[in-house]
């Protein structure tokens, strides 16, 4: 459900209220994403001139002036103007801050802000300055070109976050991801209102922080690609100052090969270890009987939480197989003389004696769903990868938790899938109201496989934006044309900041392209744009060969995003076609135009395949779009004209479907489900009652 603005009359919308639709039919949408706790929309507009000024009122501090900065860039970019902030009296944007913040960002702290738009001037009020980053980035969505130039509605906006922990975890240990790529994101989580950046930063494939107590770890253990400690206190003022937590992880006691390479003396196994170029679940494992394991983790904990202000360290904790576990005599006559429940029993163990080391430093820890053990204290946090069910046990044992199923960005799902899920959902909607306190929130997760720095953030962006707003917004908020609408708006804005999520992709086609003419790079591009990666964990099981950290991510699968826009807007097109009864003769010529211009792209895109490998790889995909296009265009045939399909044709259809449905260079093409539904329509009988113009 959309909020609505109705110009010319004051009306209180409340988010997550259910309001007919037929009311706000013919009234502008709000680009708001996450959509605010409440808006009141007033008369006329604030007109955005090259005189619009800012002034800070109330609390000030370095963080306020650079965000204030930071602001006047992003408004003089998005409309030409040069725009600057002022200390005069009569300033358009007044901002009044009543106090700071904590010196380290802490859970919970007061992030609500109020945005009062007039025709003749704005103000954002905040408790703290986290409000007033907040605010900014509203009052930056609401400014658009408009018919006399540039303006913002007039507006009161009320606004407070759902749930106080709202992330976004990038893994840097399987492909290593450069600063200024984390900066970038940084920014959009900053855009989108999240808060909190959990940095993976250990795993079998790499170690990628410089420590200075243990420097084998990021010379034996990073393959010469590691974040010094000077640029990471850099990075972690940087998000300090939008507002952003920054949560190491150091992955332990598996996902540990990375550590074993440096230390095999604390390896459960005889080894030798080296670092993984492969993916997958791995057997190297810490040794939790091992008392030099502890003294170690004790000197490493303490000097990365002196890096890392933050309150929570992230200790992993997951997909510990156990098999060193299991070979190791002494590691079993250790969990026999304890009377430990197996390896279950033994992590549970580790993280006993884990737990205590990161209190001393004083931190309190987190971890993946496997840490959860009732005998351990309820400081912990639980990062539930399994599910709502999980979570929710957790929660019943006293822990707080924040969910990551269902936001697994890698997983290539679609943003409407992704916003369909809710940590209070499923077990979790059955908790007590104490208990549901205990879920502070979630995080969408980019792990990196299939991720290097050049295709990252358009597997982040800008899906993020719909994780982000059902994690800020009411959980009322569930309109998915609404919501994609309205993230196609904060895509664009997205890139304004600098993010590369929608530029990249024209480099890599023109990477696959080579010299290749106008029309047959337009070929490769119609094709691109109506193919997704297939989903899940299925591209490892559809490849052809196994991929590495050291496989090239060159091939179409990695240049295209993750959902097809172009895909799913013709599948919704064909979908209000049907609905209609085929009733709307331009939205018909609409479809005719797309299946025609499908159906002869093969031919110049057969001509890029004889000259580019990247390309003919898909060539049987490019043949599929041919095959459908024409699929489609004789059901439009027999809609149309009212003809009854005969079941030969519905056959040979069914066929061509079917194949092209078929994941192939571990691609999906999208618009089959489109045309499945005209070809079924057809083929029942239906007819159309469309008048020709």
């Amino acid at each position: 459900m959309g909020n609505r603005l109705w110009p010319g009359i004051c009306a209180v919308l409340f988010v997550g209220t259910m309001m007919s639709s037929m009311a706000f039919a013919q009234q502008p949408e709000l680009s708001l994403m996450p959509m605010p706790a409440s808006v009141q929309a007033g008369a006329g507009t604030l007109k955005i001139t090259p005189q619009f000024s800012v002034r800070l009122a109330g609390h000030t501090e370095p963080r306020l002036e650079r965000a204030v900065t930071r602001f006047t860039q992003h408004l003089s970019r998005k409309t030409g103007f040069s725009i600057a902030s002022s200390s005069a009296q009569n300033a358009t944007l007044v901002i009044s801050t009543d106090h700071a913040s904590k010196p380290v960002q802490e859970v919970g702290e007061d992030e609500s802000y109020t945005l009062e738009v007039s025709s003749s001037g704005a103000k954002l009020s905040a408790a703290t300055p986290l409000g007033t980053l907040h605010g900014l980035q509203t009052f930056l969505q609401l400014v658009d070109i408009s018919p006399d130039g540039f303006s913002a509605p007039a507006v009161i906006i009320q606004d407070k976050p759902r749930f106080p922990w709202r992330g976004l975890m990038i893994d840097s240990s399987r492909h290593f991801i450069p600063l200024e790529v984390i900066k970038r994101n940084i920014d959009g989580m900053e855009a989108v209102k999240l808060n909190v950046f959990h940095w993976h930063l250990s795993d079998n494939q790499g170690f990628r922080l410089e420590t200075r107590k243990f420097a084998k770890l990021h010379e034996k253990g990073s393959g010469g690609l590691y974040y010094k400690q000077g640029e990471v206190a850099d990075l972690v003022e940087y998000a300090r100052d939008r507002g952003i937590r920054v949560v190491p992880e150091f992955d332990l006691p598996g996902h540990s090969t990375a550590f074993l390479t440096a230390y095999p003396e604390l390896a459960s196994g005889s080894g030798p270890y080296q670092l993984e170029q492969k993916w997958g679940i791995f057997d190297p494992a810490l040794d939790p009987t091992n008392e030099k394991t502890y003294k170690f983790l004790d000197q490493f904990v303490g000097e990365m939480a002196k890096l890392f202000p933050d309150h929570f360290f992230h200790v992993g904790g997951d997909e510990v197989n156990g098999k060193e576990w299991d070979g190791n005599p002494k590691i079993q006559a250790f969990i026999k003389a304890h009377n430990l429940k197996g390896n279950e029993g033994l992590q549970a163990y580790f993280n006993t004696r884990l737990e205590p080391i990161v209190a001393k430093h004083g931190k309190s820890m987190v971890g993946w769903d496997e840490v959860l053990d009732p005998t351990l204290p309820k400081d912990i946090v639980i990062q539930s990868w399994r599910g709502q069910k999980s979570l929710a046990a957790a929660a019943k044992l006293g822990f707080r938790g924040i969910l990551s199923n269902g936001y697994y960005l890698d997983l290539g799902w679609s943003a409407a899938r992704h916003y369909s899920v809710d940590p209070l959902s499923d077990d979790a909607a059955a908790l007590l109201p104490e208990e549901k306190q205990r879920i502070m929130g979630g995080e969408a997760c980019i792990w990196s496989e299939y991720v290097g720095p050049e295709n990252i953030e358009s597997r982040i962006w800008p899906r993020t934006a719909a994780i982000a707003e059902r994690l800020w917004s009411p959980q009322e908020l569930r309109d998915a044309g609404s919501m994609y609408r309205r993230m196609t708006a904060e895509s664009a804005r997205l890139e304004w900041l600098g993010l590369t999520h929608r530029t990249y992709y024209r480099r890599m086609l023109q990477r696959i392209a080579g010299a290749a003419t106008p029309e047959q790079f337009g070929a490769l591009q119609t094709l691109s744009d109506v193919v997704e990666p297939v989903k899940d964990y299925t591209r490892g099981e559809t490849a052809t060969f196994e991929s590495t950290s050291e496989t090239p991510l060159n091939r179409l699968v990695d240049a295209v995003p993750l959902e097809s826009d172009a895909g799913r807007r013709f599948n919704e097109s064909v979908e209000q076609y049907l609905t209609g009864h085929c009733s709307d003769a331009e939205a018909e010529a609409r479809l005719r135009a797309q299946l025609m211009a499908w159906q002869r792209n093969d031919r110049a895109f057969q001509l890029l395949a004889q000259r580019s490998a990247l390309a003919n790889e898909i060539t049987t995909t490019s043949q599929g779009l041919a095959a459908i296009g024409s699929a489609g265009l004789q059901a439009l045939d027999y809609l149309t004209q009212g003809k009854s399909a005969p079941d030969e044709w519905k056959t040979q259809q069914a066929a061509t479907l079917q194949s092209a449905e078929k994941p192939k260079t571990q691609l999906l093409l999208i618009p089959v489900a489109g045309v499945r539904k005209l070809v079924e329509a057809a083929g029942a009988g239906a007819t159309c009652t469309a008048q020709k113009p």
